[in-house]
């Protein structure tokens, strides 16, 4: 039976690739590099992709990425998918990929075998899936992204969904600040045609995998704005607009994989990280799970110890004080620092809520 199908798959994947050729004229599609993505005559993909994507060179293990072809694309898969880049570092859309999934003891056994490296790697970025989008006269293809660090697992994955031109600007806004670190990253190109086809996506999805994965590798860039908020300032701002609109369990699950986001890329103790643990306490809050928002506002307090004044202290010492007399946790070091703050500064009345800050926060 299974000799049978594959059969079938390797004929109708033969006279598929035969019509192409007479389409083509046994022609490749030429690259426009300035060209805009357009819509060619590929249909079906949802049927074609699911789960993690693979591409590779070899005919047997395309006809095996057909077989799965039934499973719903978007959705988290099974199994970890290939990690990016080659093991001996070498980073690039050029760089030969070995064919198949890794698992999750398969990466773990590459952050082991990484660890003597000069630049051993911490975090994975994995294409798990793409769609093709819609939208009145425009079509583009959606790629979802996991963010995997290495030798650990994480129960509640951190993902984003962007498309080719969120990953363009972003190569141009690094190229324009870090001309020299970028002169050697190789960025994919735009086509004319067969943007939509799934070799050419596979293709993409392994090309932006290693583009992120090598910018993450170059420490001024992983921690430059331009590359930190390609990440994580979408989500804040859905965030913000779902809790300024009262749709509180929506923007909590935003706000968390906005959490999880900037824990992976390791920026916990910045500005935005702490309007982030603000937006999950007020969420909390507003569906009375108190205890997570008294949580929410203790790890906030840990970050701004050392500080002396935030503009966040004031609100997140009110509603500290105000959770732990609800949840029957002690609050009596919250009133001492309070009452620091009303000798040292204007009457904490004048003082906006944790969520007039979180709403009037501008998020560009």
């Amino acid at each position: 039976m299974a000799a049978r199908i594959l059969h079938r798959l390797r004929h109708a994947l033969a006279g598929e690739g035969g019509r192409e050729e007479r389409v083509r004229g046994g022609c490749e599609a030429e690259d426009f590099p300035e060209s805009s993505e357009l819509e060619d005559d590929t249909e079906g993909l949802s049927t074609r992709l699911s789960g993690t994507l693979s591409f590779t060179s070899h005919e047997e293990e395309e006809e095996e990425e057909e077989e799965g072809a039934g499973e719903e694309l978007g959705e988290p898969p099974q199994a970890m998918g290939a990690a990016a880049g080659a093991e001996d570092g070498e980073w690039g859309p050029a760089a030969e990929r070995a064919g198949g999934s890794l698992l999750t003891r398969q990466l773990q056994e590459l952050w082991r075998k990484s660890r003597g490296s000069l630049a051993p790697q911490r975090l994975l970025f994995e294409v798990t899936s793409a769609s093709v989008v819609s939208e009145r006269s425009s079509k583009y293809v959606l790629y979802t992204i996991y963010l995997i660090r290495s030798g650990r697992f994480d129960k509640a994955p951190a993902a984003i969904a962007r498309r080719y031109s969120d990953f363009e600007q972003l190569n141009r806004r690094l190229r324009s600040r870090f001309g020299c670190d970028m002169a050697g990253i190789t960025f994919p190109r735009k086509r004319l045609r067969r943007n939509f086809t799934a070799e050419t996506i596979a293709k993409r999805s392994r090309a932006f995998e290693q583009f992120l994965s090598h910018l993450h590798s170059i420490a001024e860039i992983r921690r430059s704005p331009e590359f930190l908020e390609f990440f994580f300032l979408q989500d804040l701002q859905a965030a913000q607009r779902l809790t300024c609109t009262g749709m509180y369990r929506e923007a909590l699950a935003t706000w968390a994989n906005a959490y999880r986001l900037q824990d992976r890329l390791g920026v916990c103790g910045s500005g935005r990280f702490l309007l982030t643990l603000a937006g999950l306490a007020v969420c909390h809050q507003e569906l009375d799970e108190l205890g997570e928002a008294h949580g929410c506002c203790e790890q906030a307090l840990q970050l701004l110890e050392a500080q002396g004044s935030h503009p966040l202290l004031g609100p997140f010492l009110q509603a500290h004080v105000h959770l732990a007399w609800k949840v029957g946790k002690d609050k009596r070091r919250s009133e001492a620092r309070l009452q620091d703050l009303r000798e040292a500064g204007p009457p904490l009345q004048q003082q906006p809520t944790l969520k007039e800050c979180l709403i009037k926060e501008p998020l560009e």
